[in-house]
């Protein structure tokens, strides 16, 4: 997995820099200037939709159906050309940067702005673009927010979490080195590990057997890595799992989701349980070199089934990837 560095050279800009451009300011200083009451009664994607004029529509409103809508990399763009220090007002930024927090627990928040921020790398032509597929007319008009190690997608109708839309989402990060050590020291997103490593324990001896696997974890071309399998599903079948193996399996994928909007990963849940998806996943972990430390603690596992992937590579750092149908 080697980084995408675009071909052009770009000089280092400074934290401050970075922070102004990318608008990571605190709070809003000033109500924009387009806001109404009317506006107020918005969700903050709807807020800002109507902010953006007509050239601006043109460039990042894409058609609902639009093949992108189930695209997802470690590292992409919605919209190439349109980022957020170039191509929209500073209160449009601030207005980005309120949603991309509302997508996020409270307790989450400062950490996953920290994150895009770390992953521009210093440089200002990483900074993230956003995009929107549809329109207010469409049911499931999504608002979509893309950059280096991150993929969010919210319904642009609410502020309510309604889950991820049936789209994959990727988060990741390298908090101090592209190949981070074993406890992935200031990730954000190692306690998904820690947690995963918890449940495994929970297994007996034959489970842990199955659950381990000698095969490789998936790939990471876009094309394959949320690619929803049928068959040649790896691990061990969460069909044989006990109901109180089941209930722990439950319970330890809403933790591992705790980063996001509470609304979000009620949904998701509601979804997973609802559907009975459980019984159809497969759940895989991978040792060898893609356990760092060779301690046990699983840096790469993979919750897959034809309804859904998880996919968690924590060597050499961190791309979560996660892909729910419904």
């Amino acid at each position: 997995m080697k980084p995408i560095f675009p071909a052009a050279p770009t000089k280092l800009i400074s934290r401050r820099e970075i922070i102004r451009a990318f608008s990571a300011t605190a709070a809003l200083a000033a109500m924009p200037a387009w806001r109404t009451a009317a506006a107020d009664k918005d969700s903050l994607p709807m807020q800002f939709y109507k902010s953006l004029t007509e050239e601006q529509r043109a460039k990042i409103v894409l058609p609902v159906d639009h093949p992108k809508r189930q695209f997802v990399s470690n590292w992409w763009y919605i919209c190439p050309e349109q980022r957020l220090h170039t191509f929209y007002t500073k209160d449009q930024q601030d207005l980005v940067r309120q949603i991309f927090g509302s997508l996020h627990h409270p307790e989450h928040r400062e950490k996953m702005h920290w994150q895009v921020e770390k992953d521009l790398m210093g440089q200002i032509k990483n900074t993230p673009s956003v995009g929107f597929f549809g329109t207010p007319q469409d049911k499931n008009f999504e608002f979509i927010y893309t950059g280096h190690h991150v993929t969010r997608r919210c319904n642009a109708h609410t502020d309510q979490g309604l889950g991820f839309g049936g789209a994959p989402i990727f988060y990741g990060n390298f908090a101090k080195a592209f190949h981070e050590t074993k406890d992935h020291e200031g990730n954000p997103f190692w306690y998904q590990g820690l947690l995963f490593t918890e449940f495994y324990k929970t297994l007996d001896g034959k489970q842990q057997e199955q659950i381990l696997v000698g095969r490789e974890p998936r790939g990471e071309k876009p094309s394959e890595v949320i690619l929803r399998r049928k068959t040649d599903l790896p691990g061990l079948s969460c069909a044989s799992l006990s109901k109180d193996q089941q209930a722990k399996l439950l319970d330890t994928m809403r933790r591992m989701l705790a980063c996001f909007r509470p609304d979000d990963v009620a949904a998701t849940m509601k979804t997973i349980e609802d559907k009975q998806v459980i019984d159809r996943l497969f759940v895989s972990c991978y040792g060898g070199d893609y356990d760092i430390g060779h301690d046990k603690v699983w840096d790469v596992w993979q919750i897959e089934g034809p309804d859904m992937v998880w996919y968690f590579r924590g060597m050499p750092h961190i791309h979560g990837y996660f892909h729910l149908a419904a």
